[in-house]
């Protein structure tokens, strides 16, 4: 059960977003959601924005409930040598969108390892 509530939640975003990537773009390029603002500004959401809203979310559910063991940690550093390697390797995860989940494991990273310093 350990294993479970340890697993990064963040690993579901990614691999969804990778799916959606190597199956074409257009829902990672594409505008996804449009609204007019107010100011009469037009604010349009495009595919990959959408991921980067649900990796915060994931990453906010992460921190939650993080777990500082050894298998939590090597899942965590499993997470972001992949994810890195996916966005410096793969074509399709070359985007800022990839980028800012990236930077959201290495923040999960550094924050679990901050919480086992302090433990």
């Amino acid at each position: 059960m350990t294993y479970v509530t340890s697993f990064p939640v963040l690993v579901i975003v990614l691999a969804l977003y990778l799916l959606m990537a190597a199956t074409g773009g257009m829902m990672i390029d594409g505008d996804a959601y449009a609204i007019s603002l107010a100011s009469g500004a037009e604010m349009t959401l495009r595919g990959g924005d959408l991921f980067v809203v649900a990796g915060l979310v994931a990453l906010t559910i992460d921190l939650i409930k993080m777990r500082i063991g050894l298998a939590a940690n090597l899942m965590r550093i499993g997470l972001a040598l992949a994810a890195i390697g996916f966005f410096v390797f793969l074509g399709i995860a070359g985007s800022v969108s990839f980028l800012l989940l990236t930077l959201m494991t290495l923040i999960e990273l550094v924050a679990a390892a901050t919480g086992t310093r302090r433990a």
